[in-house]
């Protein structure tokens, strides 16, 4: 947590914001000054939920009256984050949702625009602070289940996608907003790939969506191997579904479940395990019991994050923008891998 924690502004009042942003900075004590949305009756509903002193309609209004050291949470379309960052005065702070714009050039607009204005930017890849993750992370750091060399998301499940009508109008869908998570975590494990091989694929039944399945492999040369494969469209009840991060090292491993996926949106509870070879004794797992889940207590630690590096506490940001950046990279090169298509079987 900050030493010093700073007033929150939140630009941006949709279910993002209903569902994690705000129950996470209520639950941590942040203070919430403003909030503003284009749908005014919607910012001021969840101002009165959650005990946000002012609503604004007007987005240069609220920039004009928030303090001086609050912190921006961004939390619009894609599409419209670089307007929001251009309105914003020079060496603000702001933690952006992702993803970092529809677009690589976007990103890179992005970038371009938080190095000219001095901004103090992150962006909200919550993921990294999951309580699993957090904890996954620090066995491995200790060194317990020795080097790490084999990393696997899978999600098999069934996501209502139609609580998000705006996504049926994207060129670009299930990586770009919802794999992206699990790419930027493994880059946050194993650095950056060498390349990507990716195919994604669209829905069965909702054709109006670019893509709902992806099954993706990030080269890391000839000993580490990470995957992700994702299934959107499994609609036959729990007793399948899946949604787990496996980390595989020469001496253990760890299985953490996304509980949060599964029966979305109600969810189940999350897990976490490990087991460690020795010896002459068989394999066994333990559990680690967790507090808290994805949503909303990993968006704790995204805001925390950007608290504690703008006050000093932490020298490093690891969402930082221009690593952000990186992570857009790595998706926009996984849809042009997926455009590509395979290598063909066809000899003749």
């Amino acid at each position: 947590m900050p030493l010093t924690p700073r007033p929150i502004v939140s630009i941006g009042a949709g279910g993002i914001v209903h569902d994690a942003h705000l129950p996470a900075y209520k639950k941590a004590g942040f203070e919430l000054e403003a909030i503003y949305d284009l749908d005014a009756e919607k910012a001021k509903a969840l101002a009165a939920q959650f005990g946000v002193k002012r609503v604004y309609g007007s987005l240069s209004k609220i920039i004009s009256e928030s303090s001086n050291n609050a912190v921006y949470d961004v939390a619009v379309p894609a599409a419209a984050t670089l307007g929001v960052l251009e309105a914003l005065p020079d060496n603000a702070i702001v933690l952006m949702q992702k993803p970092m714009g529809n677009t690589l050039e976007e990103a890179e607009a992005i970038q371009a625009l938080v190095e000219a204005k001095s901004l103090t930017a992150a962006v909200n890849f919550q993921l990294r602070f999951a309580p699993y993750v957090l904890a996954a992370r620090s066995l491995i750091e200790q060194g317990a289940i020795g080097d790490l060399h084999d990393m696997e998301v899978r999600v098999t499940v069934y996501t209502p996608w139609h609580l998000w009508s705006f996504l049926e109008t994207l060129p670009r869908m299930e990586i770009l907003y919802h794999s992206i998570h699990y790419l930027d975590l493994v880059r946050s494990f194993l650095g950056e790939p060498q390349g990507v091989y990716a195919k994604t694929i669209k829905h069965p039944k909702l054709p109006k969506l670019a893509s709902s399945r992806s099954t993706m492999m990030l080269d890391y040369g000839d000993t580490v191997r990470a995957t992700i494969s994702t299934n959107h469209s499994h609609e036959f009840g729990l007793k399948h579904q899946e949604s787990y991060i496996k980390w595989e090292g020469t001496k253990g491993a760890i299985k953490a479940t996304m509980g949060l996926l599964l029966n979305y949106p109600e969810g189940e509870p999350d897990t976490l395990e490990y087991c460690l070879l020795k010896e002459n004794v068989l394999p066994t797992w333990t559990s680690v019991p967790l507090e808290g889940s994805w949503f909303p207590d990993a968006f704790i630690g995204a805001m925390s994050s950007l608290m504690r590096f703008a006050e000093g506490s932490d020298a490093n940001l690891p969402t930082v923008s221009h690593n952000a950046l990186k992570t857009m990279q790595l998706v926009d090169a996984a849809h042009r891998s997926s455009d590509a298509g395979g290598v063909s079987v066809d000899l003749a």
